[in-house]
């Protein structure tokens, strides 16, 4: 019961995570309703179907990548109207006539309409819609949680802590619901509040609509940080056995300990911005493997440090490589992962690792990991997660000036 229970820990600090807050508009439309009936339904089909399309995504066939793919539109499409009908009100009335009929009814109803029950299956197809897009940062505890998945497959285990996070963050929804519910009845005391917070949430949430089908959502709060999270959840696997460490120390050699060797790629990997590369090929250039995926918020937070090294020293024989490990199910589509290394403006080599067997051959636990290879092939040094930049760069220019490189450029980058 304990990852259970680190699970929806982990889903409780997401209200801290910038990833929160395209949920939060549609939350608060649920302000002033009942919460029996309108924002728990809404909370368990959110928590619900993340769940489902979570443990979905673990079978990794191409059939869950189409699957999630039209999932998404139709989420969009129906988020969208729903933000349309907040915003006018005649089209909400136009709208609702045939959906509350289907118990899909995407405007607030008057209270008869709530007595007959009708707002229970309008809030629970919402939090369907709302699970269906939300994609949560992956800390170290849903980070472990999907890296199992995707190991092992699916499993009645994964599907179980899944639902666990998305309990714990629907329980701080709840939480900002009902705190937001006291603001809503004081606000009802000035007139015209309630119209011009309907249409303010209606613009918020055709805002978050927006960012979303343009696949911005996690670029968008790459720079933001509400919270440290990611300190309380390494706090709390502490909790838990640790696993075997991926690379076993050997006899420091200068300052940096040799702490295994560089495995061989996949030889039938797909590479992006360069031919396949092989241990023989880099034999003699200092290597960075950053292993990462296009849709984690501390991933795309290291990527400009990344691209400055990569240019700054790739004249003298350094070598970012980048391996796109996928967290979720849409990040193992080829066209996805281009359309992003594009967007993100990467040069450097980046190869495809779907299979997790470079993930495997690391003994990797964390998006993203940093491991420094010296010129023989050796692994030199290792960072996880963000920061430590200046520490990084300067084991860059240590293992170059090991390698024989003349005149290493000095001084460190600030992207």
């Amino acid at each position: 019961m304990v990852l259970p229970l680190l699970a929806y820990l982990a889903g409780l600090l997401t209200i801290l995570s910038p990833c929160i807050l395209p949920v939060l508009p549609f939350l608060f439309t649920r302000v002033g309703h009942s919460f029996r009936r309108s924002a728990l339904p809404l909370l368990a089909g959110m928590a619900l179907t993340f769940a489902a399309t979570g443990s979905l995504a673990a079978l990794g066939g191409g059939w869950v990548v189409q699957a999630h793919r039209w999932g998404r539109m139709a989420a969009l499409a129906a988020l969208g109207l729903f933000g349309l009908a907040l915003l006018w009100p005649a089209l909400a009335d136009v709208l609702s006539q045939p959906l509350v009929q289907l118990g899909a009814g995407l405007s607030r109803r008057s209270d008869r309409a709530q007595q007959r029950g009708e707002t229970v299956g309008a809030s629970a197809l919402l939090g369907v819609a709302v699970g269906l897009l939300w994609a949560p940062c992956a800390g170290p505890i849903l980070g472990l949680i999907l890296t199992g998945a995707a190991l092992r497959g699916g499993s009645p285990d994964t599907a179980l802590l899944l639902l666990a996070y998305g309990l714990g963050a629907a329980t701080s929804l709840a939480v900002a619901l009902l705190a937001g519910g006291r603001l809503a009845v004081a606000l009802k005391f000035t007139r015209g509040a309630g119209l011009w917070m309907r249409r303010g949430l209606g613009a918020a949430a055709l805002a978050a609509v927006g960012v979303s089908a343009l696949g911005l959502e996690q670029a968008s709060f790459a720079g933001w940080t509400l919270a440290d999270t990611n300190r309380l959840e390494q706090a709390l696997l502490t909790r838990i056995p640790a696993a075997d460490p991926g690379v076993a120390s050997a006899p420091a050699i200068s300052r940096l300990p040799v702490q295994g060797t560089l495995p061989p790629f996949p030889k039938r990997a797909t590479w992006l911005n360069s031919p396949p590369l092989s241990r023989d090929q880099l034999w003699g250039k200092v290597v960075l493997v950053d292993i990462w995926t296009y849709s984690c918020i501390n991933c795309l937070r290291t990527l400009p440090h990344l691209r400055a090294w990569a240019s700054k020293y790739k004249d003298h024989g350094l070598v970012v490589i980048g391996v796109h490990t996928p967290e979720f199910a849409f990040e193992r589509d080829l066209g996805n992962v281009r359309a992003a290394v594009r967007r993100l403006g990467l040069t450097y080599p980046v190869v495809i690792d779907n299979d997790f067997a470079i993930w495997k051959s690391f003994r990797n636990t964390y998006w993203p990991s940093f491991y420094f290879i010296d010129g023989q092939g050796r692994i030199r040094h290792t960072h996880f997660g963000e920061g430590a930049y200046d520490t990084s760069e300067r084991t860059i220019q240590e293992l170059l000036r090991e390698a024989g490189q003349k005149d290493v450029p000095t001084g460190l980058v600030r992207p």
